[in-house]
């Protein structure tokens, strides 16, 4: 047994969960209960339901790992209840994990500390479509507070926009409209102050979607990127500042994509990104040296800070 694991006591491992997300984050959740038994940790797994504040406060637990993705999970909603329960967690707090899940206001924040991102209106209505349209096609819809890319779609003209609207505000009832960029697709994971070799994302389909994400064969991760080192350098660097802006901490994912013209701009955060066997962090960690047990056990040390 590890000497250090003493430091975590009883773990609480949360997985599962009812968003959207759930399939994926009992996924990522397995994989990362038996990194967490191999290395000598303390863990239960806990599937939150209306019960969970009660499981938690009498479950005699020291701390949480949280592997919840999408709402709930994701959006400060179990990080402010483990912060009334006094229980110490992994990963970004309640202000960094709402802000990351509500891609609007993300982007607002962004553009708020002059950092780029691509043009977006907001889509609360369907007398909000012309906004959509003024910005060009073709664009990208997106609800507001999903991940995964679950209820997004390209729209390549006016004929389509108000069904791509609607599909998408079936998940919510916010709706973000972005002009549609074409050039490369990046990730880059954040674990503690560091910045992880970024990993450049191709597939055949129209973008990087659910199915290319997690069950495609086709899709291609590129790492190292292909950039040349001070170019990687530099979207590291605005990376981390994504991350820092929105008070995220401790481990997550930023992604961002090139313009026509190459300049980058950022689209989206993850402070609760993926842990499968197709996922990009642990992917990332492995080009800097790091297994998918020393990735776990970094992301548990977050519960220390």
């Amino acid at each position: 047994m590890n000497p250090d694991v003493a430091h975590f006591g009883k773990v609480a491992l949360l997985l599962g969960g009812t968003s959207a997300e759930r399939e994926i984050s009992l996924r990522s959740g397995q994989a990362v209960l038996a990194a967490l038994r191999r290395r000598g940790v303390d863990v239960e797994p806990l599937d939150p339901d209306a019960s969970v504040l009660e499981r938690l406060r009498l479950g005699g637990y020291d701390r949480a790992f949280i592997m919840l993705h999408g709402r709930g999970g994701e959006d400060g909603q179990i990080q402010g209840a483990l912060e009334t329960l006094g229980l110490s967690y992994t990963g970004s707090g309640v202000l960094g994990s709402a802000l990351g899940m509500d891609k609007y206001r993300c982007k607002l924040a962004w553009q708020g500390a002059g950092l780029p991102t691509a043009d977006f209106v907001p889509l609360r209505e369907a007398g909000d479509l012309p906004r959509a349209a003024a910005l060009g096609f073709p664009l990208m819809i997106k609800p507001a507070h999903e991940g995964s890319s679950i209820g997004m779609a390209r729209v390549e003209d006016e004929g389509q926009l108000a069904a791509a609207w609607g599909e998408a505000a079936r998940y919510d009832r916010l709706v973000i409209a972005e002009r549609w960029l074409s050039g490369p697709e990046f990730t880059c994971a954040i674990l503690g102050d560091e910045a992880l070799p970024m990993i450049r994302l191709e597939t055949p389909r129209a973008f990087y979607d659910y199915e290319a994400k997690y069950f495609a064969d086709d899709t291609r991760y590129l790492c190292p990127c292909g950039l040349p080192p001070e170019e990687e350098g530099r979207l590291q660097a605005l990376a981390r500042s994504a991350f820092e802006t929105v008070g995220a901490r401790g481990w997550g994912r930023v992604d961002l994509m090139l313009d026509g013209e190459g300049a980058p701009k950022l689209l989206e955060i993850n402070t609760v990104p993926g842990m499968t066997d197709h996922s990009l962090v642990p992917m990332a960690a492995k080009a800097r040296g790091i297994d998918f047990d020393e990735l776990v056990w970094r992301i548990l040390e977050t519960s220390l800070e």
